[in-house]
């Protein structure tokens, strides 16, 4: 890997398709604890939006609701337009909602490539069990365009050289880029990356940036991106929205939100 500067993107132009995913109005509590309060967020495709904030203003639990772990309270979330507020994890993912945990989870005993493989399996073999069975030109026609596939997802993320190492031996800025190139073999609409920059020496997080940037051109997906690294985010999202105490505290361009006061006061220390 090699350090790239992330030079920031300009901001969708007016006129853009609708949102590929939009929560809108999303409430959830734990008891008297509200989680989320009324929160309205919109990503749009080719675009990275950056989600900050303090510890406990909820960026984890609205993840969960976007990609379907939890149900809201209130409000709702739609993909490409339809609502899919009562939709399960597993639907969102095979309609194209994909998303990268904090805790890293690699199939460790299979290689690189064979991690990305996976994640293509559940489309099923070409032509049933019978192909898989007698190894009929359907099944090999098939494993030969998802290993294709998967190279050149490897390629775009500085990987292949590493295709036929095993995951488990791999060090953590490795390991989270291979979930990352995991995420984007199928092909998403959206991503949603949970602190992908976590563990990751500072050459290890620009070059990181430049693959979200990449995947990002390549696959023309949207982006929501979680971090606690606010340079990370500054220097890569279009656009950014900064939540506290459960609710949307500001919304708008990187330099925008660095120089709003009431960001700069509840979680930038004060200063820009």
């Amino acid at each position: 890997m090699t350090g790239v500067v992330v030079e920031p993107r300009s901001a969708p132009a007016e006129g853009t398709p609708l949102p590929v995913l939009r929560a809108e109005h999303v409430g959830v509590h734990f008891g008297g604890i509200k989680a989320l309060r009324d929160v309205t967020l919109e990503v749009r495709a080719g675009e990275v939006c950056g989600l900050i904030g303090p510890n406990g203003a909820g960026k984890t639990t609205l993840f969960d609701v976007l990609s379907g772990i939890r149900r809201p309270d209130a409000g709702s979330v739609s993909l490409d337009g339809a609502d899919v507020s009562a939709r399960g994890p597993v639907w969102r993912a095979r309609h194209g909602m994909r998303r990268t945990f904090q805790r890293q989870q690699l199939f460790g005993r299979l290689t690189v490539l064979d991690n990305l493989v996976v994640a293509e399996e559940w489309r099923g073999g070409g032509g049933g069990i019978a192909a898989d069975l007698l190894g009929l030109p359907s099944r090999r026609r098939r494993e030969r365009e998802r290993r294709a596939r998967a190279e050149e997802i490897l390629e775009l993320c500085g990987l292949a050289a590493l295709r036929d190492t095993y995951a488990g031996t791999l060090p953590v800025g490795q390991a989270r880029l291979v979930e990352l190139a995991r995420a984007v073999v199928d092909p998403p609409k959206v991503l949603l990356l949970d602190e992908p920059a976590s563990g990751m020496s500072p050459t290890e997080s620009r070059w990181l940036g430049e693959v979200v940037r990449r995947l990002v051109d390549h696959e023309h997906c949207a982006v929501l991106l979680v971090e606690h690294d606010v340079a990370f985010v500054m220097g890569l999202a279009s656009r950014v929205v900064v939540l506290d105490l459960g609710a949307v505290l500001a919304e708008g361009t990187p330099a925008e939100v660095r120089a709003n006061q009431a960001v700069r006061d509840a979680y930038l220390g004060g200063t820009a």
